[in-house]
């Protein structure tokens, strides 16, 4: 159990008031999200290097306690995502996704509301370029754009190779065009072994330097390099020239817990469970479903409980989890079990709102408002 940083004699999740809490529940700990942050502008030579991707938290909240800490660059995945951030006042927000159909409708009215910010995208094909160069020029605008590289992941992203420079040549000469950069998202590298998620990361960077090379040499502008997410935070940190994404930082999950121990980050979300019947001398309900926790992994990946460590999953549907306690458990109908998401990213999202805990205290709620695809534009 995680005793670090005790705020008195017990420990950091305790809530003393959480009977007025219902469940399942979502808690932030905001004292450790930013300590967080502390500890990510630390990892690095220059907060200027620094865009985190708000995917995670979904909370203007949270991000103004990163504005505030000196972040003024980010990354997000949709556009809800990025209105939440120019409502914050985020100065630099790259929308890490390909606008399609109405998406494109949609960006140009977020650049136009939000004058203040400064926007780019991603592409990652001609058709999208010029979709998106006739948008620009039909409203009079600059839209800056990032070439999205495919670097393993083969979900988006074109290969780092002869077609991706002439496409970004193509960017340079694109009407109502910017081109900003490269962006490289490695997100497949996630090996636990710090050695072999460097060596698998390392193949990605040589294919972004040459590209770079290559852009340089035929008399282009050296791109803006965005690249990673946290698993190989550590190894772009490195590089000068790169912008930073990690995400999951900033309230830090089980499964990042037990994988990358090199990253000292404090664990900062809490899922609020209790008992709700029991089955047998060694089993037990909970109220935390798939609707409450992450459901992507494999059954016993889901959540783990502080309070219970020995817990074993065997069963979850909708509503309910089913847990194998073994005997002489203790757990009483109404107990609090604290869970913790081996997958925090897509438990955020099915939560709008989260109690935050001060001091041992539920002091408030933070809305996780971009968990919405739409919230006015």
């Amino acid at each position: 159990m995680n005793s670090v940083k005790k705020l008195t004699n017990r420990y950091w999740f305790e809530i003393d008031n959480v009977s007025e809490l219902d469940s399942p529940a979502l808690a932030f700990y905001p004292d450790r999200i930013a300590e967080n942050i502390r500890t990510l502008k630390a990892s690095i030579d220059s907060i200027s290097r620094l865009r985190p991707h708000v995917k995670t938290h979904k909370s203007a909240e949270v991000t103004l306690l990163m504005i505030n800490a000196g972040i003024t660059k980010f990354k997000c995945a949709t556009i809800a995502e990025a209105e939440m951030l120019a409502v914050c006042g985020a100065a630099d927000v790259l929308l890490a996704y390909q606008p399609v159909g109405p998406k494109v409708k949609r960006y140009i009215s977020l650049i136009k509301t939000f004058q203040q910010t400064q926007f780019s995208c991603l592409v990652d094909n001609e058709q999208s370029l010029n979709e998106l160069s006739a948008a620009a020029v039909e409203s009079d605008l600059q839209i800056n754009v990032f070439l999205d590289l495919n670097l393993g992941m083969n979900r988006t992203g074109i290969l780092p190779n002869e077609k991706a420079l002439a496409l970004y040549q193509k960017m340079n000469v694109s009407e109502g065009i910017n081109a900003i950069g490269l962006h490289g998202y490695d997100g497949h590298i996630h090996d636990v072994s710090l050695s072999k998620r460097r060596e698998k990361w390392q193949v990605g960077w040589d294919a972004i330097k040459s590209l770079k090379d290559s852009i340089v040499a035929s008399g282009l502008p050296v791109p803006v390099i965005v690249g990673g997410g946290t698993p190989t935070y550590p190894f772009y940190a490195e590089q000068p020239e790169v912008e930073c994404s990690p995400g999951t930082f900033i309230l830090w999950d089980k499964g990042y817990q037990n994988s990358f121990e090199e990253q000292d980050y404090e664990i900062a979300a809490v899922l609020i469970s209790r008992v709700i019947s029991i089955l047998d001398e060694t089993k037990i309900c909970l109220d935390l479903g798939h609707k409450a926790v992450a459901a992507e992994n494999e059954l016993t990946k889901r959540v783990s409980f502080i309070n219970a460590p020995d817990a074993r999953i065997i069963s979850q549907s909708e509503e309910h989890l089913v847990l194998e306690m073994g005997k002489d458990h203790g757990f009483k109908i109404g107990d609090v079990l604290y869970g913790l998401p081996i997958h925090i990213c897509p438990t955020v999202a099915l939560y709008d709102r989260a109690a935050t805990v001060i001091g041992h205290k539920i002091r408030g709620e933070w809305a996780i408002v971009s968990r919405n695809r739409k919230i006015n534009i």
